[in-house]
């Protein structure tokens, strides 16, 4: 016997063995169970997560010699013959080439005589939305109004082309994107079950790629198996795909907290060298970062080696990096080519650090300067912002403290910013007010402190 690919070998032959589609399963096992079928189903979703498998397994349970039943028997001559694709009431039809009229109207020619062996004539129409307007309109009387012994099982991947006088006359199943550690879940047990050895990295790579879709995950399995020797390991599958291996990115985190931009450029002409997919080595950073961002909002651990980096970067550094990489990654299509759109990314989360907090002025993260934002051990002196500049000019030798308790009694309790509100300024003046930062006040002194990106509101009129 020839070999067969797992996507068919392993594909869903009961209601028990469809995937992170429990929502419809659990409906359709219903309705089966206390006889409240419709007519017409519609099954909506991306390729690959079931839509034509579950509405196999439909027309098996209503067409099993054992009675309509969400468990048929799988052994009578019905359930061999739908299995195996040559049952004769099971009608399938690819509508992205009979697109015609006349093709539907011919298909709708034999919906009065009655099924030449099962119980029910199954009409299974899949990508539905390929019909054209003429095809809608012929299909449209005898979807609403079937004959009893007709049941009509429409599936698409794009139900927003779909008439909605078409939609209203069916029920609908919209069909989820299988999540990552489902499809990780369930590789591992078909690998097992094909004695081939793989790892979790392997099968966390192989799921990621998927992009929601079973079938594509079991379909790049089988290439992985191939190209491995039948030993799944994660490095390997991820050269394999073009992805970035876990190694990799530790190594960009790495150079990130030590400012090291040769070792970043290194392994950056690493990655270009191997034709790795730098949009998909963004894509990993994010993940890194939104763990770690996790990590710090939860003060839990991140799970495996991101643990060690989570005292190396600061929390407002993460978020910084994490919106440079989602920016990074959009504007590369722009770039002159993937690698140059990369490096730049790079450069900026090397180079950029996060705004200075308006509040206690002190920078929300390390960034900069080729350190990118990793936490020191000691205490560093804090410097100014070149972000921002003073009103007025401040004496060095002033009593700080004496004039903080000072402001802190005349402002009564109250935030410096609901106290503008009480200050008779208007104009440019009470724009100033709005967009400084309150340094020192005294009963004779009032110090601000300019955010720069308004320093055109200090002018030579102000000053004088």
């Amino acid at each position: 016997m020839s070999y067969q690919v797992l996507a068919r070998k392993y594909r869903p032959r009961s209601f028990d063995d469809v995937v992170g589609q429990e929502h419809a399963v659990r409906a359709l096992v219903n309705a089966l169970d206390k006889d409240r079928l419709h007519h017409a189903y519609l099954f909506t979703g991306t390729r690959g997560t079931g839509k034509t498998t579950i509405a196999r397994i439909l027309a098996n349970c209503l067409n099993c010699e054992q009675g309509v039943s969400s468990s048929p028997c799988g052994a009578c001559e019905p359930c061999t013959e739908i299995i195996e694709g040559r049952f004769i009431d099971l009608i399938e039809v690819d509508a992205a080439s009979r697109t015609g009229v006349d093709d539907t109207r011919d298909l709708l020619n034999n919906v009065q005589y009655l099924p030449t062996r099962g119980r029910f004539k199954v009409y299974l129409i899949d990508e539905v939305h390929m019909l054209s307007t003429s095809s809608f309109n012929a299909l449209l009387k005898t979807l609403e109004e079937p004959p009893p012994h007709v049941k009509f099982l429409l599936a698409t991947t794009d139900p927003g082309k779909v008439p909605m006088t078409v939609l209203s006359r069916c029920l609908q199943f919209n069909l989820k994107n299988i999540l990552p550690d489902v499809i990780a879940e369930h590789l591992g047990s078909v690998l097992t079950r094909e004695s081939f050895d793989s790892d979790d990295v392997s099968l966390n790579v192989i799921a990621r790629a998927a992009d929601g879709s079973l079938r594509d995950a079991l379909s790049i399995a089988d290439q992985a198996v191939s190209y491995c020797g039948g030993s799944l390991e994660g490095d390997r599958v991820a050269e394999m795909l073009g992805t970035v291996r876990s190694d990799e990115v530790a190594r960009l985190l790495d150079a990130f907290a030590d400012g090291d931009r040769v070792a970043l450029f290194k392994c950056s002409n690493e990655l270009a060298a191997r034709s790795a997919d730098l949009a998909d080595v963004l894509a990993n950073l994010q993940r890194a970062f939104h763990e770690l961002a996790m990590a710090h909002a939860t003060e839990t651990k991140p799970e495996g080696d991101l643990d060690k980096y989570t005292d190396r970067f600061s929390a407002q550094w993460i978020q910084l990096a994490y919106q440079t990489c989602l920016m990074g990654g959009r504007d590369m299509q722009y770039a002159p080519d993937p690698k140059v759109g990369f490096e730049m990314t790079m450069i900026r989360l090397l180079d950029f650090e996060p705004a200075y907090d308006s509040v206690d002025m002190t920078p929300s993260g390390t960034a900069g300067n080729g350190s990118a934002g990793r936490k020191e051990d000691t205490p560093v002196e804090q410097k100014p912002s070149k972000k921002r500049r003073k009103t007025k000019a401040t004496d060095p030798n002033e009593k700080g403290s004496a004039a903080k308790v000072g402001g802190e009694a005349l402002l009564n309790g109250t935030p410096w910013h609901e106290r503008i509100e009480d200050i008779p300024a208007s104009g440019v003046t009470a724009m100033i007010l709005e967009h400084s930062n309150l340094v020192t006040l005294t009963e004779e002194r009032v110090e601000l402190l300019l955010d720069e990106s308004h320093d055109t509101l200090y002018n030579d009129t102000q000053q004088g």
